[in-house]
């Protein structure tokens, strides 16, 4: 009797993944995440006898979900990313004529905080990318890929898919494909462009290349284009080697480098537009990042703020 609901809600979900696919461009891992959102609904449903389809869903019973996602222990932020892959469900569905009302409009998100992420000082990224060899193609490698990702703020996904065809030296820039296939042109620093013309021109043009992977700038020892967990591996090599004690993931690089940026003064748009960020509001969060930096700065250095 369970599977009933499944099996009724099948073809919607089917027709949510091609929509998600072709109409949105998202990525695999993006599509998995939001199907996964809508089948633990799907699972809440048929444990609780709910019937029907799409369109007989009632914001009440979108509340209890909720609340039993709650009682499951999941956290606030675990609890508004389903949401949010419920909303593009019922996006999808009104798109289609699947509903006329969406029942996810007046769904409450469970207020978060905003945790504030780690961030590394310039001296600390100096300090994890001097423990690189540079006698090893490796440690020239993976110094040139640090480089990279601390000078253009890029994502994991985007420095381990960068081509030799994005790369624009001669004019400072990087062309970027970010979130969702879309592109940004992101400059590049001096010392940034200089390590990695190191590893193309002394390392990379040595190497045995695979079929289909020729166009990617960085690779691994089999001519292939390294994965994720390379990268992550590699950075907490290094962390350790450099003696720092913060939890430092390839995102931390990003975090350093949008905060560095607001730090220093720059526009909070053309950092959202170096980032990829859809929307200003996700970049914003460097400002309470900035707001911290200038406070320290006021208790260590203003006599109104010295401790007595």
């Amino acid at each position: 009797m369970q599977r009933i609901f499944e099996v009724m809600w099948q073809p919607y979900i089917k027709g949510f993944k091609a929509y998600l696919q072709l109409e949105q461009s998202l990525s695999e891992h993006s599509v998995k995440a939001y199907l996964h959102d809508v089948m633990l609904f799907v699972q809440y449903a048929q444990m609780h006898a709910i019937q029907g389809s799409p369109a007989d869903v009632q914001l009440q019973q979108l509340q209890q979900f909720l609340q039993h996602l709650a009682v499951l222990g999941l956290s606030a932020a675990s609890q508004a990313r389903i949401i949010s892959g419920l909303r593009s469900f019922y996006k999808y569905c009104l798109t289609e004529q699947i509903v006329v009302k969406d029942p996810t409009v007046l769904l409450e998100a469970p207020k978060q905080k905003r945790a504030l992420p780690d961030v590394l000082s310039v001296a600390e990224i100096d300090a994890i990318i001097d423990t690189f060899d540079l006698s090893t193609n490796d440690g020239i490698r993976n110094k040139a890929i640090i480089e990279t990702m601390y000078s253009c703020g890029l994502r994991v996904s985007e420095v381990v898919q960068l081509k030799l065809t994005q790369l624009y030296f001669d004019d400072g820039f990087i062309r970027v494909i970010g979130k969702g296939d879309k592109e940004r042109l992101v400059p590049i620093g001096t010392s940034a462009m200089k390590h990695v013309d190191i590893y193309r021109h002394y390392v990379r043009v040595h190497m045995p290349i695979q079929h289909g992977f020729e166009d990617f700038l960085f690779l691994n020892k089999f001519g292939k284009h390294l994965s994720r967990v390379m990268i992550f591996l590699m950075i907490k090599d290094a962390v350790a080697k450099a003696g720092i004690q913060k939890i430092v993931s390839p995102h931390t690089f990003r975090h350093s480098f949008a905060t560095h940026l607001v730090e220093g003064g720059a526009d909070l748009r053309a950092i959202q537009e170096m980032l990829g960020h859809a929307s200003i509001t996700t970049t914003e969060i460097y400002t309470h990042l900035d707001r911290a930096f200038l406070r320290s700065t006021l208790q260590n250095f203003h006599p109104a703020f010295r401790k007595l």
